[in-house]
């Protein structure tokens, strides 16, 4: 396992539930709170665990969960032997998950932040970044941003492991993506070792995702 850049944990704040604007962890934490956290599976993703346990997939490292929610994914790497951090932006989730690796007895860190505000510290520290449920929450104008800080959190030779939501469905959240889009927007920062359609999704997802593992280009 690589070496652990430790982090102050922080006590997970509290934040008001809000309108109708993703860009806000209000309008998570209202989701939250309401019981309408939709993209929660309630476990890990099918098209992760899958991809990641066949033979040629990546060893375990040090890996960072965007939008981690309460954790499923995040949980199942460390069960898995990954050095984990998952980050969100609602109070609610991220105390879930910090409850469930509790429980559970899991070492993994969990941190309420904003993705486009973190944490000086996490930059350049990671093998991994996962993603599941995180691109498509937010706003496509911010898709750009969001690729440029996924390559500052990994290392040199560091991989982007993601699920994709590829809808065409008008609105959002979730916003939809297409392979095309996602080619031009990682391209620039990633080389694409894989970005296909995946049979491993839950039937309400069926024909709606795609799995990706990018690594990052020099910078």
């Amino acid at each position: 396992m690589t070496d652990r850049h430790v982090t102050t944990a922080v006590p997970v704040a509290p934040v008001a539930p809000c309108g109708p604007d993703p860009n806000h962890p209000g309008f998570w934490e209202g989701r939250y709170q309401t019981g309408e956290a939709r993209w929660d599976l309630g476990e890990p993703s099918p098209v992760l665990t899958g991809h990641l346990s066949r033979p040629d997939a990546p060893p375990p490292g040090r890996a960072i969960v965007l939008g981690c929610g309460r954790g499923h994914d995040a949980l199942w790497l460390a069960a898995s032997g990954f050095d984990v951090v998952g980050i969100d932006f609602a109070p609610s989730a991220v105390a879930a998950a910090r409850q469930r690796a509790a429980m559970v007895r899991l070492e993994a860190e969990f941190f309420q932040q904003d993705l486009f505000a973190l944490d000086a510290g996490l930059l350049g520290q990671f093998d991994y970044v996962v993603e599941h449920t995180c691109f498509c929450a937010i706003a496509p104008e911010r898709r750009l941003d969001y690729v440029k800080i996924a390559r500052s959190l990994l290392r040199e030779d560091g991989e982007f492991l993601g699920v994709f939501f590829t809808h065409d469905r008008p609105g959002g959240p979730p916003f939809g993506s297409c392979p095309e889009g996602l080619r031009s927007l990682f391209e620039p920062h990633f080389d694409i070792l894989e970005l296909t359609a995946t049979e491993e999704s839950v039937p309400a997802r069926a024909g709606s995702e795609h799995w990706g593992r990018f690594r990052a280009k020099a910078s």
